[in-house]
């Protein structure tokens, strides 16, 4: 196969008009699948998991959606923020269970850059728009106090045994 070094051009319009017809698909298609990737990250980390898992083993859910409480979406999105390295975790996604679906939002903060997360919101929406707090009244934050974190702040387990609970 040979061409002829003194043919034609091809014409630079049509291939122009071709540009500008599929570049707005393309970045609407590389927009998409990035807003993709970046929920099956969020969608798939620990944090999502956790407050799945405790959902799951919280006696009022359970009582509100019943049992197999999953994600309410086939393509679950997780709405909100989710910046560990900054200390703020606020997020919510549609779950449901064999009794009722609701929307669960959780939040929760890291005041000091060394310090533990804070739990200020954990809830359950539900459909009919009653919001069910999931925190327990008379214990806010179900990490707070633990051993380890008496140890760092120097208490000594042994000489207060009200810590370990």
């Amino acid at each position: 196969m040979s061409r002829r070094p003194d043919r034609a051009l091809p014409d630079i319009s049509s291939s122009a008009a071709r540009w500008v017809k599929t570049l707005p698909v393309f970045l609407v298609i590389l927009g998409a699948s990035t807003l993709a990737i970046f929920n099956y990250q969020k969608a798939s980390s620990s944090i999502v998991n956790s407050t799945l898992y405790a959902l799951r083993t919280s006696p009022r859910a359970r009582e509100v959606l019943g049992d197999e409480i999953y994600f309410r979406d086939k393509f679950p999105w997780i709405w909100g923020e989710m910046n560990q390295l900054h200390g703020k975790i606020d997020i919510q996604f549609g779950v449901k269970g064999k009794a009722g679906s609701g929307l669960m939002r959780f939040r929760s903060i890291r005041k000091t850059r060394m310090g533990y997360f804070e739990t200020e919101e954990w809830s359950l929406e539900t459909e009919d728009g009653r919001v069910i707090q999931l925190l327990e009244e008379e214990r806010k934050d179900p990490f707070r106090n633990t051993a380890l974190q008496a140890e760092v702040k120097g208490e000594v387990l042994l000489d207060n045994p009200q810590l370990i609970k």
